[in-house]
């Protein structure tokens, strides 16, 4: 199958390229490199000895995808760009909801202009705002504390109302959770700019020296050490998720969602403590107050992905902090590019 891939030079869409590639499918890549990075691509090519055709650009400019589409006569899309942090959501929503939303509604115009009716659509568990129990199943209610759930929460909406209009789109959406960890190689991981918005690329830097202390946000939380707790799942697991939900479009016409989560909580500290474990290094914390927008607990019941998909997550937390740290020794200012 061909399969263009957004945000494909981003942690997630590098990792889901190598897993694709392994099953046999060709990639191109298509990503504006706001959150990539074009050598992290080209590590891509070394991991997987293929060539990955790459294009910097936007997915909401209609005249790029529609030529990167035809040019490479592209069956599947995987969606995975967008912007992601939480936190800046809260400051940024304009921002936020012009990029996530307009890059999706043009995406599936010019697919439907051709004739490409099949998508995997990067959900998040953010849609599920605070949960009432967990773990979450896929029939819960969904809601949003914050300017990033939101846009994927009406990005579920447009492509379910896409799906009902137009049945012969087949569309699933994967609600991930919390992906770390890297590729076992070291050659790709997670390279955020700046000051890290998520959890374990914070640690890695406090473990390497390149930061002084690792904030944790709030330990008043109903939870047994009252830090956050979070199902934090391997990226190469989530990556999995992606080519299971691609050989499986075909299976049902419409729309479907489905978690991509290892199904256990694990909180802040006790992240905190197996990558001292892996690591050998010691991440020194101080407590801060609560971010907006974030919750106590939220972690994942898989089964309906297994069920349909055949796909279930088989790395542990200490295996993400293996990877990650050796990522990071490897690459101690990321890609540098």
């Amino acid at each position: 199958m061909n399969v263009l891939l957004t945000g494909g030079a981003g942690f997630i869409g590098t990792h889901t390229a190598v897993r694709l590639l392994a099953a046999g499918h060709d990639v191109v890549v298509l990503d504006s490199l706001v959150n990539g990075s074009a050598e992290a691509v080209r590590r891509v090519e070394r991991i997987s000895g293929r060539p990955v055709p790459f294009y910097c650009g936007d997915s909401a400019d209609a005249i790029l995808v529609d030529k990167v589409i035809a040019d490479h006569g592209v069956d599947a899309v995987v969606h995975c760009a967008g912007l992601k942090a939480v936190g800046e959501s809260t400051g940024q929503p304009l921002r936020y909801y012009r990029n996530n939303l307009d890059a999706l509604l043009t995406l599936c115009e010019v697919m439907e202009a051709r004739g490409v009716r099949r998508l995997v659509y990067s959900s998040s568990a953010t849609v599920y705002g605070d949960p009432a129990q967990v773990p979450i199943t896929e029939d819960m209610a969904l809601s949003c504390t914050n300017p990033y759930g939101a846009t994927k929460l009406f990005g579920e909406r447009i492509l379910g109302d896409l799906a009902a209009a137009a049945p012969e789109w087949h569309i699933i959406a994967l609600r991930y959770f919390n992906p770390v960890g890297a590729h076992s190689s070291g050659l790709i991981g997670e390279d955020p700019q700046g000051v890290p918005n998520n959890l374990f690329p914070y640690i890695t830097q406090v473990a390497a020296g390149r930061r002084d202390r690792l904030r944790v946000y709030g330990d008043d939380y109903a939870t047994p050490d009252g830090t956050g707790v979070r199902d934090y799942l391997h990226v190469d697991d989530l990556a999995r998720g992606h080519v299971a939900a691609i050989e499986h479009l075909g299976a049902a016409p419409g729309y479907r969602a489905y978690n991509l989560g290892s199904g256990h909580g694990v909180s802040v500290l006790e992240a905190v403590r197996a990558f001292e474990r892996a690591s050998g290094a010691e991440v020194p914390f101080e407590v801060v107050e609560r971010r907006p927008g974030d919750i106590a607990a939220c972690y994942a019941d898989p089964s309906a992905a297994r069920r349909d998909l055949g796909w279930t997550a088989v790395k542990t937390i200490d295996d993400a902090c293996a990877d990650s740290w050796r990522w990071q020794t490897a690459n101690p200012v990321g890609y540098g590019d």
